[in-house]
């Protein structure tokens, strides 16, 4: 009984999560990030997604999973694996269980050891703690996006690349009647 009570508590605090979204990531915010994003991509191969999700999905929670396994399946779902030179990178915040997650291709994982990644995640959460979501989420965009431009410079004379995902970051929201 107690697991079924488990996952109706986490599915209450997941929705109601919802509710307070756009106080964390306004518009202005977002549009940032993608600008961020955009000026980024100009100077490397790579890809970078940041999704927001205030919640999980209802089979998520019902399957008790992880917001690691969350972020897995939206690397995959939003082909930030579709690189070319594997160096594609997702940035996932899940608001509801306080959960960061970055998500990197083979060849950018590469290039940071655990303990660097790991303290990536601290520096945003520190920012996050103090309700500064956007100065957490850029700082981490601009560190991803200097281990890109070192590891993976982007040439002038060469063509883009083939795969050009959306700039503008994921935000998903699971209330009935909500977009997913």
């Amino acid at each position: 009984m107690s697991n079924v009570f488990h996952r109706f508590a986490r599915l209450v605090r997941h929705r109601w999560a919802e509710l307070h979204l756009r106080k964390a990531l306004p518009p202005a915010t977002l549009q940032e990030l993608e600008q961020l994003i955009a000026k980024s991509e100009l100077g490397h191969t790579g890809q970078v997604r940041i999704c927001v999700e205030a919640g999980l999905p209802f089979s998520y929670i019902w399957r008790d999973a992880t917001a690691r396994q969350r972020a897995i399946s939206l690397f995959g779902k939003l082909r930030v694996w579709d690189t070319e030179h594997n160096n594609g990178a997702l940035i996932y915040l899940l608001l509801a269980d306080h959960a960061i997650e970055i998500v990197a291709d083979r060849a950018l994982d590469r290039t940071m050891s655990t303990e660097q990644w790991q303290t990536l995640i601290s520096d945003m959460q520190s920012a996050f703690q103090s309700g500064h979501f956007s100065v957490g989420l850029v700082a981490a965009l601009e560190r991803v996006s200097q281990q890109l431009q070192h590891h993976f410079p982007r040439k002038k004379e060469a063509a883009p690349d083939e795969v050009n995902l959306p700039d503008a970051p994921v935000v998903q929201q699971h209330l009935p009647g909500r977009g997913r």
